[in-house]
């Protein structure tokens, strides 16, 4: 690699630099280093970069073959070389109905045939056509699923909470813990219920011991028969489901070229669509396909999700940053960072490239974030005067869906005024020229030069979300090729759950012997001893 080694060497002079000297040294800073799509702004200026910098990471993508690997899952060839499957969630919202083929074969069809089905479904629940097994009307509906047939339609239901329903009341349970599925069942009638499973194999194992325990609570208020009423399937195991009590033709199918994480426009949207109504929904995947076509048609010098990620790679790879900030400036998104660490961390939190060798540079960082102004009064401390390094994105709305006095000016007002205190900072002597007790100026001395992207756009309709959602899918996907992983894998998440499997029947027989090392017999042994 060698635009690895170029940048390496470029590093050492980048960091002798400070953000506001770029800055006071270049008057067209922001002309040159930010870039617009639909009503969206990305601004990258406040990144410790230079025109060569810029430059040079351009030149990674080549290096990379990104145009070839952009086209590769446009295509449908089988990407994700680990499992040997397509990577398709973009021909879920494939508006354009342009066939995308997977071994000679469209697969539009068959994603419409479902979206139809949905629409179907979801007007009947919306319209109270659709009753419980007592000729009731469906007042709650309960997502039960886990990871991204979870996070995907719980966070965009709260962030387009503006157009949802009133009828209706949304509940998601994932946690196998138990206390999950009794506060959410304390909501609820069982009369008016109406569960929806989702699970791809349906066999994974918190979400179907939450919706066991959910299907014993109906059956003992209106007995097993009515699970046929109040219960649909996400699924893809046509035999499991009909075990299980589902009428198949309430079953909702997707394909194994949708990983979970990218699910969230599949039917796992389901709960999301009768919540929005079809049409929101349909707005929606409509808003992710102009980010579709802008990603695979735009020059990467003016391509939102490449130089979204090309900034990450910078800061992570090159200036040793681990962590990295999402901060949207909007309470309807303040489940984005959720969202987003499940996309950004379980893609590239490798250390093997896809070649099987180890990486030896640094790969995906831990995202965190939640949403401002709450943040500012939690962990921006260590943001701006921490020891480590921690690029943040600053996302905000530029018109606010309950405009309220002057409630989203001083919002606007604080993103605005973060992104610049993180660059510029404050130095000893502008705090001695504003008379600060000399004791007091170190601990009031901020060094700025901490990079940031701040992302505009409108007002959050489905559309801004869809397009922001694709628009981070393609930075990740982006950054993968470049760091040469799989981001479409995910096996670091099972080891764990595999070896539960194996001290499940070992906590509940006491008499069972133990062949682990000391540390986990000695927990096995106490929760043993005291629950029994």
């Amino acid at each position: 690699m060698t635009i690895y080694n170029d940048l390496l060497n470029h590093k050492k002079v980048i960091d002798q630099t400070h953000l506001k000297d770029l800055f006071e040294n270049d008057p067209q800073r922001f002309n040159k280093f930010h870039a617009e799509f639909q009503d969206m702004l990305l601004d990258y200026s406040k990144n410790k970069i230079t025109d060569e910098t810029f430059s040079l990471l351009l030149k990674l993508t080549d290096e990379a073959c990104l145009k070839e690997a952009i086209s590769d899952m446009f295509e449908g060839k089988r990407i994700n070389t680990t499992e040997n499957r397509p990577v398709l969630h973009i021909a879920l919202r494939n508006r354009s109905n342009t066939p995308i083929y997977v071994d000679g074969k469209d697969v539009m069809p068959e994603i419409n045939k479902v979206l139809d089905q949905m629409h179907a479904f979801s007007d009947k629940v919306r319209s109270g056509k659709w009753k419980g097994a007592t000729g009731k009307e469906i007042k709650d509906i309960v997502n039960i699923g886990i990871g991204g047939s979870d996070l995907g339609p719980k966070m965009a239901l709260e962030a387009l909470g503006f157009y949802t329903t009133s009828k209706l009341n949304f509940h998601f349970v994932s946690n196998v813990d138990g206390t999950d599925i009794t506060q959410t069942l304390n909501k609820c009638d069982p009369e008016t219920t109406l569960f929806i499973v989702s699970s791809k194999t349906f066999t994974t194992q918190e979400t179907m011991t939450n919706a066991q325990t959910a299907k014993d609570w109906l059956s003992v208020h209106l007995g097993e028969k009515a699970t046929k009423n109040h219960f649909v399937a996400v699924s893809t195991n046509t035999k499991a489901v009909k075990a299980f009590g589902i009428d198949t033709k309430n079953m909702f199918v997707f394909w194994d070229f949708v990983g979970g994480r990218y699910s969230l426009w599949s039917a796992i949207g389901l709960s999301l669509m009768i919540g929005i109504g079809y049409d929101g929904f349909i707005e929606l995947l409509e808003g992710a396909h102009e980010m579709d076509m802008h990603f695979k048609e735009t020059s990467f010098d003016k391509n939102l999700p490449v130089i979204l990620a090309l900034m990450g790679i910078w800061n992570t790879t090159y200036l040793g940053a681990e962590s990295y900030a999402v901060l949207p400036y909007d309470q309807y998104l303040d489940k984005l960072p959720l969202y987003l660490q499940q996309l950004d961390m379980e893609s590239n939190g490798k250390s093997v490239k896809k070649n099987g060798k180890p990486v030896d540079y640094s790969t995906g960082p831990i995202l965190f974030g939640t949403a401002g102004t709450n943040g500012q009064h939690s962990f921006y401390q260590l943001i701006h005067q921490g020891t480590h390094m921690v690029p943040a994105d600053f996302i905000a709305p530029i018109y606010s869906l309950n405009e309220t006095g002057l409630h989203h000016d001083i919002l606007l007002a604080n993103v605005i005024a973060q992104s610049e205190a993180l660059m510029k900072g404050k130095t000893a002597e502008e705090l001695k020229a504003e008379g600060v007790d000399e004791e007091l100026i170190p601990f009031k001395t901020f060094t700025g030069n901490r990079p940031s992207n701040t992302l505009l756009f409108e007002k959050m309709t489905p559309k801004a979300l869809g397009r922001l959602i694709a628009l981070y899918e393609h930075k990740v996907f982006v950054q993968g090729v470049i760091w040469q992983v799989n981001s479409f894998d995910q096996f670091g998440v099972e080891l764990g759950k595999q070896l539960a499997k194996a001290v499940l029947p070992e906590l509940l027989n006491k008499k069972q012997k133990l062949k682990h090392d000391s540390s986990t017999n000695a927990l096995i042994e106490k929760i043993r001893n005291l629950r029994n």
